[in-house]
């Protein structure tokens, strides 16, 4: 009787451990970051478009240090890959520290920048290293199971930016009527709340930045596997090949639109839920149940993939998230927003089922590929801050006007609205080719 391969090689343990449990750390930056577009807005007194450059700070990280990764871990060690990728995240995260002592929102701004640098490099290393760790047979399985612990990591990044900063913030704080008082104070009693506020903000991520630096010693010490991307580089020739190949340069803009959605989607559901009278702190569950969706989306997925096509099924899941987003701006009250909860199923198939599409059959190249991939998350960098600009039309607020006969932020998500018909274009495509 053949003996089924091992899905983790018994001396590979401590290893596989360690480096699953980076997806967790990128899954806490992740959403632990969602809900500070909201807070930083009513602390710092930004309009919409300013607060939004959260966002392009975290995902314009990944933009740029997704391609230098891929060159790094193709000269160097995965180790060396990890290694550099959580110093960058831990010294981003502790730079919130001077950041909060001087009230300043570019420096926040660019230590989120930094930060995910570091979540750039992890992201772009450990993804192979995982599969380097055992039999070639495994190495989906094994892949599928770090992965699982990415979404442990976004519900822990949420239940702390409620626990911890949102229920902590006194700029949130309302009368009896329901009004935030922080709006109506002056100068200086803003200015004792905003400093509180802001050092609330920090604790999180400097804790954070310590656990990651804990984990970085940790993994140096450890003898890891020395598995690494061998061979010359040719960048040239290999970017001649992606480049006439359809399948990854539209299915590299098509996630470029799915991760610009999806952002928006999760970022500005705090905002919605504000118009209909839910503060920040309470909206949050909303984003728990959003991303439980998502989860069990992708567990229904699996299945369905079992039985009908990738392409297939993108079609009709893109189809499914225009439904829920012309939902999310057309209909009224807490209809709408569990329309907007309910995006999140929808969108719960198309990272990876685009990823596969993008990758597939490309050999050796799909290295580089990969790294572009992972820079289409800039997607979410430039969408939120157009959503932003789009609820600043009638003024700071998110009701401020009526834009065909809804209030501005109902209407701003046109934006997630079209960035899904960019991604059913793409799926109609693929089916179309492949018959």
């Amino acid at each position: 009787m053949t003996q089924k391969p091992a899905l983790v090689p018994k001396e590979l343990i401590v290893p596989f451990i360690l480096i699953t449990s980076l997806f967790a750390l990128w899954g806490f930056a992740n959403d632990i970051t969602n809900p500070m577009v909201a807070a930083f807005k009513r602390v710092l007194e930004l309009n919409n478009t300013q607060a939004s450059w959260v966002q392009m700070a975290f995902y314009g990280g990944y933009f740029t240090m997704a391609l230098p990764a891929a060159f790094f871990i193709k000269k160097y060690s995965y180790k060396t890959g990890i290694l550099l990728g959580l110093g960058l995240y831990g010294f981003g995260a502790l730079l919130f520290y001077p950041a909060a002592a001087w009230e300043s929102y570019g420096f926040f701004l660019a230590s989120l920048y930094i930060l995910t640098f570091g979540l750039a490099f992890l992201e772009t290393t450990a993804n192979p290293y995982i599969l380097s760790m055992g039999p070639e047979a495994t190495a989906t399985q094994r892949l599928n199971l770090a992965q699982a612990f990415n979404p442990m990591g976004a519900l822990a990044g949420l239940f702390v930016a409620k626990q911890f900063i949102l229920n902590s913030l006194q700029s949130n704080a309302t009368d009896a009527d329901g009004t935030i008082i922080f709006t109506s104070l002056d100068d200086a009693a803003k200015a004792v709340i905003r400093t509180a506020d802001l050092l609330i903000i920090r604790n999180p991520y400097v804790i954070l930045g310590l656990v990651v630096i804990a984990i970085l010693v940790v993994i140096a010490m450890m003898k890891m596997p020395e598995s690494k991307e061998t061979g010359k580089v040719e960048f040239r020739a290999t970017m001649g090949r992606l480049l006439k190949n359809r399948n990854f340069v539209e299915g590299t803009l098509a996630q470029m639109f799915y991760v610009g959605a999806q952002i928006m989607v999760w970022t500005y559901i705090y905002q919605y839920a504000e118009v209909l009278g839910i503060s920040n702190a309470d909206a949050v569950n909303y984003g728990y149940a959003a991303l439980v969706i998502f989860l069990i989306g992708r567990w229904i997925c699996t299945f369905l993939l079992r039985y009908i096509a990738p392409t297939k099924l993108l079609t009709i899941f893109s189809v499914l998230a225009i439904i829920f987003t012309a939902g999310a701006i057309f209909l009224p009250g807490m209809t709408g927003l569990y329309s907007l909860v309910a995006i999140s199923f929808a969108m719960s198939l198309m990272f990876p089922t685009i990823y596969g599409i993008a990758l597939d059959g490309l050999g050796e190249d799909s290295k580089f590929a990969a790294a572009y991939l992972v820079m289409a998350i800039v997607g979410g960098a430039i969408m939120p801050t157009l959503q932003g600009m789009i609820m600043d039309i009638g003024g700071v607020g998110y009701d401020d006007t009526l834009i065909l006969g809804v209030p501005e932020v109902n209407f701003s998500f046109i934006l997630p609205l079209a960035c899904f018909v960019m991604v059913l274009l793409f799926s109609l495509r693929v089916k179309k080719v492949e018959g």
